[in-house]
């Protein structure tokens, strides 16, 4: 349960603000059809973030403990740093296609996840839970659907009114502190 509640607030949080929640925006600005956006966004961070918990889970069978344990709290740390760098969308980004609305959120969204913090968090959730993939993936998928479903329902009213500056400083505070609990073995 811990992994759950962890991945999920952890990516709730590190989510507002990024660039998938401003592609959120983009998409329900331009498409208005809230459903099969918020099913691509669904299918493709189920996707994403699968493949990311798999590579953390297997990385730390290649990897002593303790090269293990300062790896995650170097990363958990460098991700608190990266919370607090603003991020924006690429303009050269395709939002139009042949794939419908669900089709462009999916690929859209997929390959605006790749390298993303909350991709990252993943890795390194998945391999400080070893004993907990499946709760890591849907905590992490929960966090993501968290963040960007009132993002399509609510567009960019939401984006206005929410204090992105301090939310992304407590993001901050929450992976620090994980980054300083793994390296001081907590």
């Amino acid at each position: 349960m811990e992994a759950f509640l962890v991945s999920t607030s952890a990516v709730a949080l590190a989510e507002i603000g990024d660039k998938t929640q401003l592609l959120a925006l983009l998409l329900a600005a331009r498409f208005k059809k809230p459903v099969p956006i918020i099913l691509g966004i669904f299918v493709a961070t189920i996707g994403n973030h699968l493949a990311a918990a798999w590579v953390g889970h297997i990385a730390s069978a290649y990897i002593t403990t303790d090269i293990m344990r300062w790896v995650l709290g170097i990363s958990f740390i460098a991700t608190a740093i990266w919370m607090l760098i603003p991020d924006k969308i690429d303009d050269d980004m395709p939002l139009r296609g042949h794939f419908g609305v669900f089709g462009t959120t999916l690929i859209a969204f997929f390959m605006a996840e790749m390298g993303d913090k909350t991709q990252i968090a993943t890795v390194a959730l998945s391999a400080r839970f070893l004993d907990a993939l499946p709760a890591v993936v849907l905590g992490t998928t929960m966090g993501m659907m968290i963040a960007n479903v009132p993002a399509v329902l609510l567009g960019e009213v939401a984006a206005k009114k929410l204090p992105i500056d301090l939310v992304h400083r407590v993001a901050a505070c929450i992976f620090a502190v994980l980054g300083i609990l793994t390296l001081l073995q907590v």
